[in-house]
């Protein structure tokens, strides 16, 4: 196995056009969720990949799970439970804006994650962990099950932990966000914020300082990353910026973030350097721009120019 993560996804209903969720009459169903959008990603570059969740007993966890093992994910690990549902969430579209979301996730089944479900003879099979906030925040027993994931890897020495802030307002308060995200990830070998998020965890405003201040407090690799700018990454060795991809026709934001992540996780998989690791994470998040949903964009590895981690087409 090369990468499992752990976290919540959700269905997805997006509407047919703008405006006010109050005017809409059509949606399109669809899944979303951070760590699931990393998995698939991964999946599509040629790694093997795990997912660990929990989904309702219901109509639309069947669907979230078949959705993903349909796209070569490893799904063992999911529990589906009676008592608590699939969460769901809205996008409510606006030209030329980033979507507002709505989520209805309270009492979801994955709200109910605990360390009991992080199998760490399954964990251990990985060579890279990839955990985020959002899990942290879901709930005090999700933060617990970060927890486990992350000391059940720093008892394996040959494991990588990679975390994505992932700040979510909804979830927590800013002061809860910013304490327990820190020390979360001090305990990380990779730690990778978008600019805004750097900015409030850290209270600092360039890149470098965001880098220098996770660098401090124990992490290996810092990258900061700047959407259509590209990123920062810096190691205590080496650091750069690397450029972004210009993206003519932007048709949905979300999921970008998550697909730099698993580019920047498949580079390292298949031994480069930070600098090509990052600028295929730039390419792979530069594709789910094209494309409405959060995960349909990304590309196959047959579809990377490994020469220059170029996409060989255009979608």
């Amino acid at each position: 196995m090369d990468v499992i993560t752990l976290g919540e996804s959700m269905v997805l209903l997006s509407p047919d056009s703008y405006g006010p969720l109050r005017y809409i009459n059509r949606f399109n169903k669809m899944i979303g969720g951070a760590e699931s959008n990393v998995a698939v990603a991964l999946s599509r570059l040629g790694h093997q990949v795990g997912w660990v969740s929990k989904l309702g007993n219901d109509e639309f966890g069947l669907y979230v799970r078949n959705v993903i093992r349909g796209e070569g994910v490893d799904t063992s690990q999911v529990v589906f439970v009676d008592d608590n549902p699939t969460g769901v969430f809205f996008k409510e579209r606006t030209v030329g804006k980033d979507p507002n979301i709505y989520y209805y996730r309270q009492n979801s089944a994955a709200s109910t994650l605990g360390p009991d479900d992080v199998n760490t003879s399954y964990f251990r099979q990985a060579k890279f962990i990839h955990l985020t906030g959002i899990t942290a925040a879901l709930s005090f027993s999700g933060k617990a099950a970060v927890k486990r994931a992350i000391n059940s890897a720093k008892n394996n020495n040959e494991q990588c932990v990679v975390f994505d802030p992932n700040i979510r307002l909804k979830l927590w308060t800013e002061e809860e966000a910013i304490r327990e995200l820190v020390d979360i990830a001090k305990d990380c070998d990779i730690v990778m914020p978008g600019i805004e998020e750097g900015k409030l965890l850290t209270g600092y405003e360039s890149p470098e300082k965001i880098a220098q201040f996770f660098l401090e407090r124990g992490t290996s690799v810092v990258v900061v990353k700047l959407g259509s700018k590209g990123a920062y990454f810096s190691t205590k060795k080496d650091s750069g910026y690397v450029p972004g991809y210009t993206v003519e026709n932007v048709v949905d934001t979300v999921g970008a973030g998550d697909g730099f992540a698993a580019g920047f996780i498949s580079g390292l998989l298949r031994g480069w350097n930070c600098y090509d690791s990052v600028r295929l994470g730039n390419n792979v998040g530069a594709c789910a721009l094209n494309v409405e949903g959060d995960f349909e964009g990304y590309p196959y590895w047959e579809e990377i120019d490994p020469g220059n981690s170029e996409k060989k087409v255009t979608r």
